[in-house]
């Protein structure tokens, strides 16, 4: 396994490649890395040419110098592939890499041979009454009862609302990131998907639980789900040897 460094958008891009044959790109979640992916990027590679980019704002790529929408990031994917000239190759996003992955994939269908979803983000995620509360609560400070009481729950609906990973941890230009990525609602955009897509998705996963799944697969044309059980949002840390299974039965 090979990093390397690129220049996208006046950005140092950090990126992992491994192996030969067929291009894989991998698109990581929020808050994480190629670094999170290392075990997978290692087992694909003897199958694939994997490439996994950091994020800008995560691993050691640059962090943005304003606050970027979506559209940004899904502009600078495009500058990306088309710096390391990759054409036609398969494209696995997990978490946010999923939501960048689906917006990629109806402006540039021409360019995937096929999309793999997993656990992905995109779908906006309407609160509960309950969770309205909580969430009123917490911004507004009130006392009813020790907000540490309060703190897990609130932490779950963020990344329910949210679905691209530890709000919390966001600081300065990404937090407010965070907020214009997730203004936008995939779920109308979802039927302008004509290439052949799997999802897959760990069946216990709390974050972006497996209903967001299903209704993906109703929404996208053709779309298959593959489920793991006794798996969270991250397969590919929780459970790697189903998670490369699965992906080879669907990448032959």
């Amino acid at each position: 396994m090979e990093e390397k460094t690129v220049s996208i958008q006046n950005l140092k891009t950090n990126y992992k490649i491994c192996g030969k044959g067929e291009n894989l790109l991998i698109l990581h979640g929020w808050g994480g890395s190629s670094d999170s992916w290392k075990k997978m990027i290692e087992i694909l590679g003897l199958k694939f040419r994997v490439i996994c980019p950091d994020f800008p704002g995560f691993g050691k790529t640059d962090q943005p110098k304003e606050t970027w929408n979506l559209d940004r990031f899904v502009a600078w994917l495009k500058d990306f592939v088309d710096t390391l000239s990759l054409k036609d190759f398969f494209m696995l996003g997990h978490s946010f890499g999923g939501r960048v992955a689906i917006k990629f994939t109806i402006l540039y269908p021409q360019r995937i041979k096929k999309l793999l979803l997993l656990n992905s983000a995109g779908i906006k995620k309407e609160l509960t009454f309950k969770e309205k509360i909580i969430i009123n609560l917490a911004k507004t400070g009130k006392k009813i009862i020790s907000p540490f009481k309060f703190k897990n729950k609130i932490q779950q609906i963020f990344y329910f609302l949210f679905g691209i990973g530890d709000y919390s941890k966001a600081e300065g230009v990404m937090k407010e990131t965070m907020k214009a990525i997730i203004k936008e609602d995939l779920l109308p955009q979802l039927s302008h998907i004509k290439k052949e897509t799997i999802i897959i998705w760990g069946e216990k996963d709390k974050i972006v639980p497996l209903k967001y799944g299903m209704l993906l697969k109703e929404k996208i044309t053709g779309s298959k789900i593959e489920i793991i059980p006794k798996t969270g949002h991250s397969p590919h840390l929780e459970n790697p040897e189903k998670l490369f299974e699965v992906l080879i039965s669907h990448l032959k």
